[in-house]
C-alpha cells in the first residue's frame, strides 16, 4: 500500500492538463483530488501520490491506484459504485448501466439505480485515483476539459 501518511495539501502543475493537480491527505488517506488554476497557498509539492499521478499523466505505462486509500465519506450505495470503478482496466470503458451491473447491490435495469451510479460519479472525491472518466456516459467529478484529456491519455 502506498504511504500517504504525510497530512496536508499538495499540488503540482501539470503541463498536460494545463492545471494544477491538488490533493488533500489526512489520517493516511487521500481526501480529495482537484484541479485548480492556482494551488492552495500552503500546498507542498512533494508527495508519493502526486509522483504516481504524474507517472500516469506521462502516459508511458498503465499506472494503477488501487493500493491508495481514498476516504469515501459518501453514502454506502454510492461507495459501492466508486469501489467498482477500480475494476475497469486502464484503456477500457463502460457505460453507466454496465457499472450498475458490476455493482452487486444495484439492478442495471432499474432507472433509479442507474441514476444512483451517475450521482456517485459526480460525488467522486478523487478523480484519476477513482477513474470515473472510464464511464463513457456518466458525469465525471473532474472538469470536462480534464475528463477529455484523461480519456485521450488512455485512448478512450
Amino acid at each position: 500500500m502506498e504511504d500517504v501518511s504525510d497530512a496536508g495539501i499538495y499540488a503540482r502543475k501539470s503541463a498536460y492538463l494545463d492545471r494544477y493537480v491538488q490533493l488533500g491527505v489526512a489520517s493516511g488517506r487521500v481526501l480529495r483530488v482537484s484541479f485548480p488554476d492556482t494551488p492552495a497557498d500552503d500546498a507542498g509539492t512533494d508527495h508519493p501520490v502526486l509522483d504516481r499521478i504524474f507517472e500516469y499523466l506521462d502516459g508511458l505505462e498503465a499506472v494503477t491506484f488501487d493500493d491508495i486509500t481514498v476516504a469515501l465519506t459518501i453514502p454506502t450505495d454510492q461507495r459501492a459504485v466508486l469501489e467498482q470503478i477500480q475494476a475497469i482496466p486502464y484503456g477500457d470503458q463502460v457505460d453507466a448501466q454496465t457499472l450498475a451491473r458490476m455493482t452487486p447491490v444495484l439492478d442495471p435495469d432499474d432507472e433509479d439505480d442507474v441514476i444512483l451510479v451517475r450521482t456517485a460519479l459526480e460525488a467522486n472525491p478523487a478523480p484519476i485515483l477513482i477513474p470515473d472518466h472510464r464511464v463513457r456516459d456518466g458525469p465525471s467529478a473532474a472538469p470536462p476539459a480534464i475528463e477529455q484529456k484523461l480519456r485521450s491519455l488512455e485512448e478512450l
